[in-house]
């Protein structure tokens, strides 16, 4: 049995009590050992603040920072002397052992603390040091620093993994050196292209060198400053026909959406000799590389394409379009007048200027002089391009749609007058429908193949 109560230290009511209690202890012990014998009796003793009036002298003597921190928990814990008792805990006395006991009490278990006007929380997690443990872990801690002969060895080990910095400099130097700028790479560039002495594979190399540096629009106009265009422009006439077609390979991509290199072009006279190339009896890969530049060179430059129109361009451009076994030819062809013609409509709606200016009416001005439609329909080209209608591909045959509503002003009566042209729309459109149908199908309203049936009803309903 355990009988707990409250003892206090002086007064003649403690002592009183304690005889009591031990009266009362002598009656019931042998019935406690009897019922159960391992049981221990205790007395609690509260933490009552006129019991700490008899403490006071001792705990003053002692230095707070000698005693050791006892970490109580759930569970009744033997108390050694000397150690030091967590504010909120609860501590009993064990009468069979005479040892003090304590445990966490229920505000103790919260883990807070105060001391006067300051407050806290315990991290109990943390391991607890006692003063003396600190005092042995620096003296330690003292003992095994570093002499200064280890520390030259330790600083002698870690340079010897890494390079000194002056080595590290001089080579970065010497990288610096051997970095080029993307002028010098086409100056060095130009200079194997022009020597005497290169062969064939050394001049292609450098022209497709090139071809990658001058996409960027500053990249094309130093070749210009540096007189390359010049050299590329010239070798259009070369014998060789694998150098025509990379020169007009690096030619077209120099001269896209750059108006200062077209201007150079077309003063250097790029155009006629273009045009040449693609009038004669040249390799297929050497057209396609010749009609880029040209497209390149033309688009959005009015002077151009009236030098175009005055050089018989269209006429070259027909010849190319009946080659027979040039489809891509042909819808390349087609492709480049579609752009021409709605280029000059939006120009006129100045939908290519946000700000209509002194020089927006310089473009409508030269624009104005570019009589492409009608120069299309005098030679042919209202019955050329709906060949393309007959191709099995649906992308040669939406330019065709979009070509022919482009030439629709000039060429509706003719259209009108076609029967087989008619018969011809009207099957795509059947087509065109079941293949609309499949799309809507899997739930795509807005899908390729029903914007071309809507080019179709749009063309057969101008038309009939």
């Amino acid at each position: 049995m355990v009988l707990s109560g409250a003892m206090r230290r002086g007064g003649s009511g403690g002592l009183r009590v304690t005889v009591l209690l031990l009266s009362m202890l002598c009656l019931h012990l042998p019935q406690a050992a009897a019922d159960k014998t391992h049981s221990a009796l205790s007395v609690v003793e509260t933490t009552d603040p006129s019991d700490r009036d008899g403490e006071a002298q001792v705990d003053e003597e002692l230095n707070p920072e000698d005693l050791e921190v006892f970490q109580p928990t759930d569970v009744w814990q033997s108390l050694r002397p000397g150690q030091a008792v967590p504010v909120g805990s609860h501590v009993r006395l064990n009468l069979q052992t005479g040892e003090r006991e304590v445990k966490l009490g229920e505000e103790a278990r919260l883990r807070y603390w105060h001391s006067g006007q300051r407050k806290g929380m315990l991290n109990t997690e943390a391991p607890q040091f006692s003063a003396q443990e600190l005092k042995e872990a620096l003296k330690k801690f003292k003992e095994e620093e570093p002499t200064h002969k280890t520390r030259e060895k330790e600083e002698a080990a870690v340079r010897a993994q890494y390079r000194p910095l002056e080595e590290l400099k001089r080579d970065m130097e010497e990288l610096n050196m051997m970095v080029e700028t993307d002028f010098q790479v086409m100056s060095r560039l130009v200079k194997q292209f022009n020597h005497s002495e290169a062969t064939l594979d050394e001049r292609v190399a450098a022209l497709l060198d090139l071809e990658y540096l001058v996409h960027q629009v500053d990249n094309a106009q130093d070749l210009v400053a540096m007189g390359g265009l010049r050299l590329v422009i010239d070798s259009l006439n070369s014998s060789e026909p694998l150098l025509q077609e990379n020169s007009a390979f690096v030619l077209g991509s120099a001269l896209s959406s750059n108006p200062r290199v077209q201007v150079e072009a077309v003063e250097g006279g790029a155009l006629q000799k273009l045009l040449l190339l693609l009038a004669t009896d040249r390799p297929l890969p050497l057209k396609k590389k010749a009609l880029f530049a040209v497209a390149c060179l033309l688009r959005h430059f009015p002077f151009a394409q009236r030098h175009f129109l005055q050089l018989g361009g269209l006429q070259v451009l027909g010849e190319l379009f009946r080659t027979p076994g040039g489809g891509a030819m042909r819808v390349r062809v087609v492709t480049l007048l579609y752009d021409m013609i709605v280029e000059k409509e939006l120009i006129s709606q100045a939908g290519l200027d946000v700000v209509p200016d002194a020089s927006h009416q310089e473009r409508l001005r030269q624009y104005s002089q570019v009589s492409l439609l009608p120069l299309l329909e005098e030679q042919g080209w209202c019955g050329l391009v709906p060949e393309l209608l007959a191709s099995p591909e649906h992308d040669w045959r939406e330019k065709a749609l979009r070509t022919l509503l482009a030439m629709m002003p000039h060429c509706q009566d003719l259209y009108r007058q076609d029967r087989s042209l008619a018969r011809s729309l009207s099957a795509l459109q059947e087509q065109y429908q079941e293949l609309a149908e499949g799309e809507r199908g899997l739930g795509d309203e807005d899908g390729y193949f029903g914007e071309i049936l809507t080019l179709l009803d749009t063309v057969l309903g101008r038309v009939r």
